[in-house]
Order: C-alpha cells, then sequence, then structure tokens
C-alpha cells in the first residue's frame, strides 16, 4: 500500500470524522498478554511527536479486557470499556488497541458496528530473505484483504445441548442484502484507488446460498464493470494467496473466510508480529490493533516483535488523524531499523543482531525522532 494513499477513504463517511491534528483524541487499551509491551512502543512514539513536532495528543487510557474483564465483570467487554469506547467515539477520537482474548473483539464490533476490516499485506523489503517464503514470491506483493466484520459465523444463534444420541453443536447465521452491499462497496472503492482489481471469495459447493447472493450483489454493484472482477472459492483463495501473491489488488471476503486468510497470508509478511488492520464503523469510528493475538506464552518475556502495533499507529497517524506525512516517517523509521539489521527473535536469521522488545522500540524512537529532525530541517 502506497505511503501517502489514505485507503479509509474507500469506507464511505469516514474521512469527514477525521480529527484536527492540533490535539488529536486518542484512546489507548493495552490488552492482555504481550498487549501492554507492544503498546507501550507506541507510545513512546506519542512522546516523540510531541517532542519534535509539537503535536499532542489527549491521550485517554481504557481498562481491562478479554480474559481479564471476564474474570472481574463476566463479560469480555465490560460496562467500563463499551462505556469509555462510547465516549471515545463520540467525541471523534480513535482506539489503539492491544490483543484481548475470549469474546472482546467481536463484542466490540458488534456494539459500535465495526463492519469494516482492512488488513494490508504488504511486504517490508528489508525482510525479503526472512520467513517460510523466497523472495522472488513476495517481492512486489502489495494486497489490501476488506474483512466483513459484524456478521455471518461468527455472530450466529448457537447452542450446546445434550441429546438421546449425544452432545449436538448448532450455530444458525445469515447474511443481508444490505450487510453484503455495505462491505462489498468499500471493496470497490478501494479497488478504484488502487489498481482496479477485486477478488471476492466465496464457496458456491459448500455454502450455497451466501455464496451465490455475494456473487449476485458484486455483479450487481460492479455493473459498469469499471472495476476488474473475480470470484475465487476459499480453499483455492488460501494456496494462491501464497503461491501467486502478487496476482491479488483488493480482496473482499465474508467474516470467517476473511479471517483465516488473512491469517494465513500474514506469511508474506515474515512474521505474525508484523500483521496489523483498522477496523471502522458509522460516524468515523476505528479501532487500529495488530493481527495476533495476546501470545500468552511470552508475555513479559522481552520477546515480542512490536513492529505489527507500531505499523497499526502509522495506519492510524495516516487514516484517522491526516498526519501522512509524519506517518512515512514512522514506515521509514522501521524500514531504516531493519535494514540495519535489527531484529526480534521471530524474525531472526545468521548475521543479524538479536534485541528484545523494549530495545526494538528505542530503536524504532530513535530512528523516527531523526526522520522527524530531518523532515522539520527540509
Amino acid at each position: 500500500m502506497s505511503g501517502t494513499v489514505r485507503i479509509a477513504a474507500a469506507v464511505p463517511d469516514f474521512t469527514s470524522h477525521v480529527s484536527a491534528p492540533e490535539r488529536p483524541l486518542l484512546g489507548v487499551i493495552e490488552g492482555e498478554g504481550i498487549g501492554p509491551e507492544v503498546i507501550d512502543a507506541c507510545l513512546r512514539l506519542v512522546h516523540a511527536l510531541a517532542e519534535c513536532e509539537g503535536i499532542v495528543f489527549d491521550v485517554r487510557h481504557g481498562g481491562k479486557i478479554g480474559s481479564e474483564a471476564l474474570r472481574e465483570s463476566g463479560v469480555a467487554l465490560s460496562p467500563e470499556v463499551d462505556g469509555f469506547c462510547e465516549w471515545l467515539f463520540e467525541e471523534g477520537g480513535s482506539l489503539l488497541c492491544g490483543p484481548g482474548g475470549v469474546r472482546f473483539v467481536y463484542d466490540l464490533r458488534r456494539r459500535f458496528d465495526l463492519y469494516c476490516k482492512l488488513i494490508p499485506l504488504k511486504p517490508l523489503p528489508a525482510l525479503a530473505d526472512t520467513g517460510p517464503l523466497r523472495p522472488e514470491y513476495v517481492a512486489g506483493v502489495d494486497i489490501l484483504v476488506v474483512r466483513e466484520n459484524v456478521s455471518g459465523l461468527y455472530f450466529s444463534n448457537s447452542s450446546l445441548s445434550c441429546e438421546a444420541d449425544g452432545m449436538v453443536a448448532r450455530h444458525a447465521f445469515e447474511y443481508r442484502a444490505p450487510e453484503i452491499d455495505r462491505i462489498l462497496q468499500v471493496a470497490l472503492n478501494a479497488a478504484r484507488m488502487r489498481r482496479g482489481r477485486l477478488c471476492v471469495i466465496h464457496k458456491p459447493g459448500g455454502v450455497e446460498a451466501i455464496s451465490e447472493l455475494w456473487r449476485q450483489r458484486a455483479q450487481a454493484l460492479n455493473a459498469d464493470e469499471a472495476i476488474a472482477l473475480e470470484f475465487l472459492e476459499v480453499d483455492n483463495a488460501s494456496y494462491q494467496l501464497i503461491a501467486s501473491p502478487r496476482r491479488f489488488d483488493v480482496v473482499v471476503a465474508p467474516n470467517m473466510f476473511g479471517d483465516v486468510l488473512a491469517d494465513g497470508a500474514s506469511a508474506l509478511l515474515a512474521s505474525r508480529g508484523l500483521s496489523y488492520s483498522a477496523n471502522y464503523g458509522p460516524g468515523g469510528r476505528s479501532v487500529y490493533q495488530t493481527g495476533h493475538g495476546a501470545a500468552y506464552d511470552i508475555a513479559g518475556q522481552d520477546v515480542a516483535n512490536p513492529l505489527g502495533q507500531i505499523q497499526s499507529f502509522a495506519m492510524m497517524l495516516r487514516e484517522s488523524y491526516g498526519l501522512t506525512a509524519q506517518a512515512c516517517c514512522l514506515d521509514a523509521a522501521i524500514a531504516d531499523v531493519l535494514e540495519a539489521g535489527w531484529r526480534t527473535l521471530d524474525m531472526m536469521l545468521p548475521g543479524r543482531k538479536e534485541v528484545g522488545t523494549r530495545e526494538m522500540a528505542r530503536l524504532v524512537e530513535e530512528a523516527f525522532r531523526a526522520r522527524l529532525r530531518s523532515r522539520s530541517k527540509s
């Protein structure tokens, strides 16, 4: 994704709610597991912006989420955090969110109608020799996954019951045409802003009715054939995204398909610790997060990769606050650190220099400050 393209402009009514940069309102939820460690890496950059650019964020902190909230309040999205997010969005702020377990992300999305998830998949050149894929496969890859976020299987009516022949699990879910239309419209808009190609993910032989409705609505919304439209079955897509990623521009998918495909395709980035995303809803609501989980097994060990969370913060600067130049400086700072050979454990190769979470955050902050100072002098 181009560093100067504000891709959230593809979301209807989003850019009209972008906060003025004089005193941006920033909500922060640290999350659980490695969340506090990777969020702290971003807060260092907030201080750098204040000291180098005079951009002073109004930072407000929310409470516990996920399994921690469930233990204390009985729900993953506690009343405290629900109220905090409601206030934040009403005041025009955006949320930088660490990982949360159990049903937190689903409850948050449904509560605030964060129906659109944008997941950039653009490998960093400095990591071309890192990860499971050969460099020639990832060179030039630039994919945007657009995921429907508040319907489908994850929001089904479910039950688990004991019957005469044993335990029975049931799920019943649906997609309505207006729900499909609004996410397809985002994907079509994004394709117009990018390279004019859209791949719609379905499974007509396995999920017949829903796949047919997605196909019908995509063709109706693209009736003028302004966008090159392709339909691809989800199992084939999971292979093609890895085997031939340069064929893709924008990919749009129902909720569960988009979740699985985006996580699998993070192999293109060299580490899942580099994946990140943004969630958008009506009235400019926005939540920025990584694409990985809480990683409880490594929490507090200073080994987590903070770059996914940092890239989500760069996306926030660009999309929600219009701080495009500063976001570009942050992207460049990450590249500077990686090109100098610094790596966290998940990206480590012979000949590179291993650092922990805190040191990687410090290195990015230092490079960011240098980029900001250089910009101010030019």
